[in-house]
């Protein structure tokens, strides 16, 4: 076998490795958290600003996707993931906890009850997601930082 043959496998198992490494970390996990919510953000935005037709099906789609990670997210925010994988975490998620779980349970309260409201049309929709979306505002405000 030459050392060409032994390289290869040996590099894909470093990289395999590594990339095991950074997926389980409180950083890389609350950011795949982030774009799932991010994802069915721009499915119900885009009903909500009329840019297409109503769908409550995939509404409230997007509703459970936002209440499975509300019930999460607050648990991958441990002291010493701070900094690190470029991640936008406010410094104040930790100098303030209990306002940044005050305002986790805000959004998924709000989630919640636009779920228990199963708006069937555009109007109705309107208040429900639009107030949970002001509270993924209001939480962006404090607690993360702009890229």
């Amino acid at each position: 076998m030459s050392y060409k043959n032994i390289r290869l496998p040996f590099v894909a198992a470093l990289l395999a490795i590594s990339s095991l490494a950074v997926a389980g970390t409180p950083q890389h996990e609350r950011h795949e958290l982030m774009e799932s919510v991010g994802d069915a953000a721009k499915v119900v935005g885009a009903m909500l600003k009329g840019e297409s037709e109503y769908d409550n099906a995939a509404a409230m789609k997007s509703l459970n996707t936002w209440a499975s990670v509300a019930a999460e997210f607050g648990e991958h925010f441990p002291v010493g993931s701070e900094t690190g994988e470029d991640t936008e975490a406010a410094p104040a998620i930790w100098e303030d906890r209990a306002g940044f779980d005050a305002a986790l349970a805000e959004w998924r309260d709000a989630v919640d009850a636009a779920i228990a409201a199963n708006p069937a049309t555009l109007d109705d929709a309107k208040p429900v997601i639009g107030g949970a979306f002001n509270k993924c505002k209001n939480c962006h405000d404090t607690y993360r930082i702009e890229d």
